[in-house]
């Protein structure tokens, strides 16, 4: 899982540092953002301390509203040691109270002139894609017709050969080698290149080539929704492959399960349009074509029609 502090937050969103200077390096370790309406009429029976606190215009007026004794002890509990920054919304002007409690605590206290739910909800999304778990994985990331295709198998079996090759037919690379993967949201993966070998490609034989610079900026993309796993093996004449595709294969990276060809590799067969046939298919299976379920169905009212 990543991580991400208040600094990070307030330099992405270009807020301003009220008070709490020193803590301005708390990680942040929730996406969950709190409203504490609650906590500032006084109950802080289960207040959420590890969340970001957003303050709007219903939490500060009400606040306005009690008395100075009320108003610092409120404060007091809302600035813990576990709460990694305060924000508050509209450009409004924060509370004194807020900032010595900020300040004694060491909590950092932030302001934004974006409206509360708009900087809620943009913040939520910020952090829900720092705070996705992640994983790495061997293998090549391709962008085939709009589908996300991760190519893997054992060192050597041709992935980077076979990116190339699509990409030279017009489809874009996102990561060759290793693939960090973010679960960003349920049954949603993100694939991304690490930044030091972003836009590279390893064709042995030739060497390491930078794919931006020889085909341009739309042969590449810097991240990409993974839909289809591809695996490529050595043919083994001694197995079985698949050959009408009813059968669906799964894998699960992280906690989402997807769908997987196992497609084997031996001199002739041309891999990058066997890929593009691939990707375009499974676009036809998501749209509730399915070429295989057809054959079978048809080949099933032959077999009914000769056995009357």
């Amino acid at each position: 899982m990543g991580q991400v502090t208040a600094r990070e937050v307030m330099e992405m969103f270009d807020l301003t540092l009220i008070s709490g200077e020193e803590g301005i390096g708390r990680h942040i370790p929730v996406s969950d953002i709190s409203r504490p309406g609650l906590e500032m009429a006084g109950y802080f029976t289960h207040y959420p301390a590890n969340r970001v606190q957003l303050l709007g215009k219903t939490e500060l007026s009400f606040f306005a509203l009690l008395d100075v004794e009320e108003r610092r002890a409120r404060m007091m509990k809302l600035c813990t040691a576990d709460t990694p920054a305060v924000i508050v919304s509209h450009s409004m002007e924060v509370p004194v109270e807020l900032m010595q409690a900020s300040n004694e605590t060491h909590v950092p206290v932030l302001q934004t002139s974006m409206p509360t739910t708009r900087f809620s909800s943009k913040l939520t999304n910020f952090l829900e894609s720092k705070l996705a778990p992640t994983t790495a994985v061997h293998g090549v990331l391709v962008d085939v017709y709009g589908v996300g295709v991760l190519l893997m198998g054992k060192s050597g079996v041709g992935k980077s050969e076979t990116a190339l090759e699509l990409v030279k037919k017009g489809h874009r690379l996102v990561a060759d080698d290793a693939v960090e993967i973010r679960q960003e949201a349920e049954n949603t993966l993100v694939g991304h290149p690490p930044k030091l070998i972003e836009h590279l490609l390893e064709i042995r034989g030739v060497g390491i080539i930078d794919i931006m610079t020889l085909f341009g900026a739309s042969a590449v993309r810097t991240f990409k929704r993974i839909s289809l796993v591809i695996d490529l093996e050595i043919w083994d004449p001694e197995k079985t492959y698949d050959r009408l595709g009813l059968e669906e294969e799964t894998v699960q990276i992280i906690d989402t399960h997807l769908t997987k060809l196992t497609i084997p590799v031996r001199p002739g067969r041309n891999l990058a349009v066997i890929i593009e046939v691939a990707a375009m298919n499974y676009r036809l299976k998501k749209m509730g074509i399915n070429a295989a379920e057809e054959f079978s169905n048809r080949l099933n009212d032959v077999i009914a029609q000769d056995n009357r």
